[in-house]
């Protein structure tokens, strides 16, 4: 049988030694195991990729010399063995007596003693240990610094929020039922959920729970959403008898909550053929259509018939720096390059998709980053270079202060960081 620790352990070893990410990787993992196991299997996964580059740390106060490169899966045995001790409130003799026991399905009996030596120490020096980390947020150099330039009073709880699991947030559909009567139905069903201030659709559960036993959610009344995402079906604005793009559509939240708001007709693209079946899954749900198309969105040619959008949403690849709480790997996989190459990408599907609005039409700019080079400084560069394009001001609160556009941050039980941007084109002069 399938050891859920052991298993941890090789699916870090393929998301930390070849950069295979979470999405990738979990789906045929979890199949290995029996229903009853996977959910603390994901735990154990999304909770060691969370504070990887702290366990590793720790690794090394706790062993005499490096385990040998070859031997790694027995090194990623031990990081799974000390988030337990650390993080999780299980009884220690449980987790230590467990995680050693899979040196037996590694068939690596070698490594028994090496790991109960270690993991019994952390046992008796842990609070020393983890006061000595120099990495106690888990988050690599260089994007430390950048968080510290961005938000000088704000970083440190930046980070803090993105180690602490996201909530599990709602999106009400409006078009079939209003918030407050879905709340009434959950509370009779015993489900415990609170209204977001800031978006109307919004609400946030106490505790996450399985979607089928989300009332509604099988009819479309309510989609699993985070109140950030929420924000830009509400800030685009869309009115009947209007033409969407729906820029980078995949999984096919914003597009359903798009067709939601007004009687529109929307083409959503995306890059990846294969993720448009999500979309497509979601749209089949709340009972919608719209025309998908796979493309990429900065090619014209490739999809574009020549005739105008009056509102555009580009929610752009980006690096994802706003929603490493529900991405851990994110830490771990991105390289400060991957901003230079997603900030050429930001700016080229600008440049393009603004020739594809209408005179008078708007575009929302939006990104789950908190990084300003992918955010204001994108929107500033653009307005230099477009003469036709113009600001519009958002009422939305931000969580930081943002030269252009509406920045928020990650926050503890409420909202992922987003990024909101919403330019219009300037008529056309006679």
């Amino acid at each position: 049988m399938t050891n859920s620790r052991v298993l941890a352990a090789q699916t870090l070893l393929q998301l930390v030694d070849q950069g295979r990410s979470l999405n990738d990787l979990l789906p045929s993992r979890r199949e290995q195991l029996p229903e009853e196991e996977r959910g603390f299997y994901q735990q154990l996964v999304y909770g060691c990729a969370r504070h990887y580059l702290s366990l590793d740390e720790l690794t090394r106060k706790l062993l005499d010399k490096p385990i040998q490169r070859k031997e790694r899966v027995v090194h990623m045995l031990l990081v799974v063995g000390l988030y337990q001790l650390w993080q999780l409130d299980l009884p220690e003799h449980a987790a230590l007596y467990e995680t050693v026991d899979g040196t037996k399905t590694l068939k690596k009996p070698w490594a028994a003693k090496l790991l109960n030596a270690a993991l019994r120490r952390f046992q008796r020096e842990g609070d020393e240990l983890i006061a000595g980390l120099q990495n106690s947020a888990g988050y690599p150099g260089w994007l430390t610094r950048q968080l510290r330039q961005a938000y000088p009073d704000q970083w440190q709880a930046v980070m803090d929020a993105g180690n602490v699991q996201g909530p599990m947030t709602l999106r009400v559909n409006q078009s079939r039922i209003q918030r407050d009567d879905w709340l009434a139905l959950a509370d009779n069903e015993g489900l415990e959920a609170t209204a977001c201030e800031q978006t109307p659709s919004a609400v946030t559960l106490a505790q996450p729970v399985p979607v089928l036993a989300i009332p509604g959610f099988s009819d479309g009344d309510v989609s699993v959403q985070d109140e950030a995402a929420q924000q830009c079906a509400l800030l685009l604005a869309p009115e009947d008898g209007e033409r969407l793009l729906d820029a980078c559509a995949a999984p096919g939240g914003k597009t359903g909550h798009l067709l939601e708001s007004a009687q529109i007709e929307v083409t959503a693209l995306d890059i990846d053929d294969s993720r448009l079946q999500r979309v497509t899954e979601n749209l089949d749900r709340l009972g919608l259509s719209a025309h998908l198309q796979a493309a990429d969105a900065a090619d014209l040619n490739a999809w574009w018939d020549g005739e105008p959008f009056d509102r555009i949403l580009l929610d752009a690849p980006c690096s994802g720096t706003g929603v490493i709480r529900r991405h851990p790997d994110i830490k771990l996989l991105r390289r400060p390059k991957d901003i230079d190459f997603l900030t050429q990408v930001q700016d080229r599907l600008l440049a393009q998709l603004w020739r594809t609005l209408k005179p008078g039409g708007r575009l929302l700019y939006a990104t789950c980053s908190i990084l300003p080079r992918e955010n204001s400084a994108r929107i500033a560069a653009f307005l230099q270079r477009q003469s036709d394009a113009q600001r519009v001001s958002l009422t939305l609160a931000g969580d930081a202060p943002a030269e252009f556009g509406v920045q928020w941050l990650p926050q503890p039980g409420g909202h992922d960081g987003f990024y909101f941007a919403l330019l219009e084109k300037a008529e056309a002069t006679a």
